[in-house]
């Protein structure tokens, strides 16, 4: 048998084209992938992060605990039913409110409480650096002064 004509030359071509038709490795497909690697590689992160935060602050969740909800509520805990993540707030006292634990968004600390200074004396109640009047001023001496800074305000 005998080979139709130009079949070798043929076959030369066709593999000449397949090794032309390799896909090109050129920086830009190269930064494109790295690219896309690093926002998956985000994107996990964040979402463990994210779950460690949500371990951790459920870890504080005991009776006795002041939390607020997703949807706003502000209470403080009462119990905890592991078993069908259900958790019993009480609003105010004598109003309960049963939740889904993850409903539970944000253990609320209490801002510790100062005493106010309350001062001994009168010496806090003006403003360093302004011009107390003299004890010694009569009552003529206060209108006149009082009447010379209107003058001045005009």
């Amino acid at each position: 048998m005998r080979q139709p004509r130009g079949s070798a030359r043929d076959v030369a071509v066709n593999q000449n084209v397949s090794t032309e038709r390799n896909f090109p490795v050129d920086p830009m497909t190269i930064l494109l992938f790295v690219m896309l690697g690093l926002f998956v590689f985000m994107m996990f992160r964040r979402n463990k992060k994210t779950q460690q935060q949500q371990a951790e602050m459920q870890s504080k969740f005991a009776p006795g605990v002041d939390v607020m909800t997703s949807f706003g509520l502000f209470g403080r805990i009462v119990s905890i039913d592991e078993a069908e993540n259900k958790v019993v707030i009480e609003l105010s006292p004598g109003n309960l409110a049963t939740v889904h634990r993850q409903a539970v968004t944000k253990v609320v600390e209490a801002a510790p409480e100062e005493a106010p200074v309350v001062p001994d004396d009168a010496s806090s109640l003006t403003v360093a650096g302004t011009e107390t009047p003299s004890a010694v001023e009569t009552p003529e001496e206060t209108i006149a002064r009082l009447n010379k800074e209107d003058k001045k305000d005009n």
